[in-house]
């Protein structure tokens, strides 16, 4: 079990960028680790995961506009945003998975709004 601490998050205009990250407290080299978002009155929703062997997916809805990376030796996932929209605003929550373990975030505010 690891803890996870996001950061990054915050107010943004339509159309701008954000990079959120994840930082955990031990070793996430065997894990997968991954992004998911909840807006008030959501379900939380998958946004982007990458495994240990560096292969990435995303939700439906990111059409290209995030990237998913890690950086193991620092125990650090990033979330790069851009393109974002009011669609977009939600808690952003860091996941991190092995076998049948999940480990959460406390989650970070994105807000995008002019």
């Amino acid at each position: 079990q690891v803890q996870l601490v996001e950061s990054g998050g915050g107010l943004v205009e339509p159309g701008g960028s954000l990079r959120l990250s994840c930082v955990a407290s031990g070793s996430i080299s065997d894990k997968a680790m991954g992004w998911y978002r909840q807006a008030p009155g959501n379900q939380r929703e998958f946004v982007a995961e990458i495994n240990s062997g560096g292969i990435t997916s995303y939700g439906d809805f990111v059409k290209g506009r995030f990237i998913i990376s890690r950086d193991n030796a620092k125990k650090t996932v990033h979330l790069q945003m851009s393109g974002l929209n009011s669609g977009d605003t939600a808690v952003y929550f860091c996941n991190s998975r092995f076998l049948f373990i999940n480990d959460w975030g406390q989650g970070t505010q994105v807000t995008v709004s002019s």
